[in-house]
């Protein structure tokens, strides 16, 4: 039954370290920002209560988030509105091709190197790159696949395109990114979300905010991966790459929630000014 795999998921959160801050990420990236990008702090609270996360918990995640510059806070009386800060903006934006329509280069591909300098603000600029995909060769040396587009926060960081032999380029992407975590990552994605797409396939329901709920842990899980995941051309992965098979269930679980969970955001998403609007055409293009 689709309630009881949703509890199992559940049941796998609570038994890692509490990650609050980033499944309110989560929710932000995947469903506040098609709609406008504010939300009422009730509507997210009532989200976290039904997973079991309570009100301080909550509190500490948002003040966290507004003073990290994650997140900025509004006020209508005494309701508080928070929506994405520029910094949250610009990485999700960054990050969102990558979570939703990536796909691999064709074989025989080459690179993009990205070389560091020592101004600006580094630690910005590596947690960007991460973002999109990037990996480290060497201290100061970032690597993806030809074609990924840098992120701004690199600054004047120096790009270069690069291509090499077959032995060589297979070199550089063992080195530059963990691929065989990276594989087991995705073989518990797996296990651990294809029972609740089962159970939907074979006509099974949720409740529209279980049907949210599912949805959120579900892009919070998959997005924890596959931005440490290159996407690499299919002659650099090791033999069964999960990865191909993790997406396509990602994204026919996705596309199954979709119309419950944007139905409880109808009924109880609430903006400064009223409802959530409508999403945009993006939403739909998602995992396409």
């Amino acid at each position: 039954m689709p309630r009881t795999a949703l509890r199992r998921i559940l049941d796998s959160l609570k038994a890692e370290p509490s990650r609050t801050w980033s499944i309110i990420i989560t929710v932000y990236g995947d469903a506040i920002v098609p709609r406008g990008g504010s939300l009422w702090l009730g509507t997210l609270s009532a989200f976290l209560h039904a997973i079991d996360i309570g009100d301080g918990v909550v509190r500490t995640a948002m003040s966290r988030l507004a003073a990290d510059g994650w997140l900025e806070r509004s006020r209508v009386g005494r309701n508080s509105f928070y929506r994405l800060a520029e910094r949250g903006r610009q990485t999700f934006r960054t990050a969102t091709e990558h979570i939703y329509n990536a796909h691999p280069p064709p074989p025989g591909s080459g690179f993009v190197l990205v070389l560091a300098g020592n101004g600006g603000d580094r630690e910005a600029a590596r947690t960007a790159l991460q973002a999109a995909g990037f990996g480290s060769a060497a201290p100061g040396v970032w690597v993806a696949p030809a074609g990924t587009p840098v992120p701004p926060e690199a600054g004047e960081a120096v790009c270069l395109d690069a291509s090499a032999d077959a032995e060589t380029r297979r070199r550089l992407a063992a080195q530059s990114w963990p691929l065989d975590q990276t594989a087991s990552a995705y073989r518990r994605f797996l296990s651990e979300f294809e029972p609740l797409r089962a159970a939907l396939a074979a006509g099974g329901a949720l409740p529209d905010q279980d049907s949210f709920i599912a949805r959120i842990l579900l892009i919070h899980a998959w997005r924890r991966i596959v931005l440490r995941d290159p996407v690499l051309p299919a002659d650099l992965l090791p033999p069964d790459w999960p990865g191909t098979a993790a997406r396509a269930l990602c994204a026919d679980l996705y596309h199954r929630l979709l119309p419950a969970s944007e139905r409880w955001l109808d009924a109880e998403g609430q903006t400064e000014s009223g409802p959530l609007p409508s999403p945009g055409p993006e939403l739909e293009a998602r995992f396409r």
